[in-house]
């Protein structure tokens, strides 16, 4: 396993950790372990079908339609 160095960290931030770290009975770097995984392990890639489920209804598709002009698709390059 790698190690991981987390300089600069405000000192609530310390007193949080070992602080919630005491009421689960855990040494802070257990407990930071713990909130990487919970955070990081939530993170898992998801397909492309669950993905499009997540999004919102915004309209039928005839809202979406394109809109016909009178040039010809050849001249479009023109």
């Amino acid at each position: 396993m790698a190690n991981l160095i987390v300089r600069n960290l405000e000192p609530e931030i310390i007193d949080a950790l070992k602080q919630r770290a005491a009421r689960h009975g855990r040494s802070a770097e257990m407990e930071h372990r713990i909130i990487l995984r919970e955070v990081l392990g939530a993170l898992k890639k998801r397909s492309l079908a669950e993905l499009l489920n997540t999004m919102p209804n915004v309209g039928l598709d005839a809202d979406f339609a394109r809109a016909q002009t009178s040039s010809r698709s050849d001249d479009v390059f023109n």
